[in-house]
């Protein structure tokens, strides 16, 4: 009897924030039957422990301005792998749609006749709850402005000069290395006393976090040695909690 043709499968799967707790529950469930699983840098590793043992495991991580695997290189495995296996499961850090590439592997796989499945992920910047900083609040923010400290040129988006003319909360992601370009943003649009904070390894053991003025973000980051992976909010709804000044 001829083996029966493999169903070729490409599931996008969000890790989430950090704590492994936070996957949703169809997340879990396709972790369990993996076959292939290529993971980043920014899921917890935890996450591998739910796999079957058979599962094969590769990294493809991304360390902020350092080593990383090429976006052709994952391509490549997602391909080599489904023809090989199967089911192969992308875990991403936070969600795999925002500021992650994964509709770019969506339609790579459907391209080579690949079935895709999308499990979202709890974003970073929702997690930034866990250091008291709600992303809206009545009467303080009436919406969320989220962009890239980095777009693919390097530079800095220009839709911040857009965010804050109004009241919505600003996030950034990848914008560590942009925290003066930021600051001089918000100073030269007279904005710098806005209410800003850094969050690093949020929902971790090792969360920590600083707030201060906008004005003052490299200051606020080398005070506590706040470095990747780092999410900042800039708006009034940091002030609710952080007196702005350096705790």
């Amino acid at each position: 009897m001829a083996d029966e043709k493999l169903e070729k499968e490409l599931y996008v799967v969000g890790a989430g924030p950090g704590d492994p707790e936070l996957i949703t529950l169809k997340a879990y469930r396709v972790l369990q039957r993996a076959r292939v699983i290529l993971y980043d840098n920014l899921a917890n590793q935890e996450l591998l422990d739910l796999v079957p043992e058979s599962c094969e495991k590769i990294y493809v991580g991304k360390r902020p301005y350092g080593e990383y695997t090429p976006q052709e290189r994952i391509h490549e495995l997602i391909l080599e792998k489904a023809d090989e296996k199967g089911m192969v499961v992308r875990l991403k850090g936070g969600d795999p749609f925002i500021f992650g590439r994964g509709f770019e592997e969506i339609l790579f796989a459907r391209e080579h006749g690949i079935s895709t499945f999308y499990i979202p992920g709890i974003t970073s910047m929702q997690a930034a709850g866990f250091a008291d900083v709600p992303l809206t609040h009545r009467t303080l923010s009436e919406g969320i402005w989220v962009l890239t400290g980095t777009k693919k040129d390097g530079k800095l988006s220009s839709d911040l000069r857009l965010a804050m003319q109004s009241n919505a909360t600003v996030v950034v992601y990848m914008g560590m290395k942009k925290l003066q370009e930021i600051a001089d943003t918000y100073v030269n649009e007279g904005k710098g006393e806005t209410p800003a904070a850094i969050i690093q390894h949020a929902t971790l053991a090792r969360q920590k976090s600083g707030a201060g003025r906008v004005k003052d973000l490299p200051a606020i980051a080398a005070h506590h040695q706040l470095t990747h992976p780092s999410i900042i909010i800039i708006g009034e709804v940091v002030g609710i909690h952080f007196n702005p000044v350096y705790r």
